[in-house]
């Protein structure tokens, strides 16, 4: 079972956990599992969602996988109906799902007069001016509506329950906006905006609402993004670092203290709307 940095017991509450195939979200399952929470893993690959779910049940913790699409009220509302017939209903929901597509994205960080006269096809440099509406359309969808749809599900009954709470997963994007990947830092900001509405919204219901905001971090995933085939920072890596004042990516654990103080009704149960950089102080940092 995974070791954390302090306890808490989550006996008798089950906790919806989006995107919990992922390698940060799969991370967020462990944790809730050592508090003894049952824990049920959607993802649109249901396969991820159950190798996470067997690593939890091997070790001793109750957890379920479900193929589901945040996009869709009605794989939500499915999902939903296995969580209730298995665990009886969810006390806490981690809005994990969402993510970034390249059509989303500029290949450059400035704009050149050059860049102006060239065939992003032929020359394979993409400006602002090629992005794909389509593609920000996904991005936008995938992080925003990929939040609501989960949440118009599910807190409705958490409404019900004692010391319910939501946790929405934001990006340091939504703080300060990187280069390249407008969408994605739109949409991220736009999840930022979202939990403080909700917060407020819920507040007479019962309902705790907030988020984390992860920085740069570590993992397989992102591995080929960050270093180069001989294990060096690529050139955006040393960029990132340069801009981390703690000098090194964050990796999954460094998310548990947030995340366990935001679910613990004791030590965070006046805390609503609030959005928790977990950056290593990317976000505070000037540059000078």
């Amino acid at each position: 079972m995974k070791k954390l940095p302090f306890d808490l017991d989550l006996s008798g509450k089950t906790v919806v956990i989006t995107g919990g195939g992922g390698v940060l979200c799969s991370g967020f399952a462990k944790t809730v599992a050592a508090c003894k929470a049952n824990v049920a893993i959607l993802d649109l690959k249901v396969e991820a969602a159950q190798a996470v779910a067997d690593e939890i049940n091997k070790d001793g913790g109750k957890a379920i996988a479900i193929g589901a699409n945040v996009l869709e009220k009605a794989s939500m509302e499915a999902a939903k109906k296995v969580v209730d017939e298995t665990f009886g209903g969810c006390d806490i929901l981690i809005n994990g799902a969402g993510g970034n597509n390249p059509k989303g994205s500029t290949t450059k960080d400035y704009l050149e007069e050059a860049d102006l006269e060239n065939d992003a096809d032929i020359s394979g440099i993409k400006t602002f001016f090629d992005l794909d509406p389509d593609g920000v359309s996904f991005v936008f969808n995938l992080n925003f509506l990929g939040t609501l749809i989960p949440t118009q599900v599910f807190a409705k009954d958490m409404a019900k329950r004692e010391n319910s709470s939501i946790i929405n997963i934001s990006s340091m994007n939504a703080f300060r906006p990187l280069t390249r990947i407008p969408a994605y830092s739109g949409a991220k900001a736009a999840v930022s905006n979202f939990t403080q509405w909700l917060a407020v919204h819920f507040s007479k219901v019962g309902i705790r609402v907030n988020a984390i905001a992860p920085g740069f971090f570590s993992t397989q995933q992102n591995k080929a993004l960050l270093y180069n085939p001989d294990g060096s920072l690529s050139a955006r890596s040393e960029k990132i670092i340069a801009h981390t004042p703690m000098g090194r990516f964050g990796v999954p654990e460094d998310l548990d203290g947030a995340l366990l103080f935001l679910l613990n009704d004791k030590a965070s149960g006046f805390v609503n709307g609030v959005v928790i950089p977990v950056d290593g102080g990317f976000a505070a940092y000037s540059g000078v």
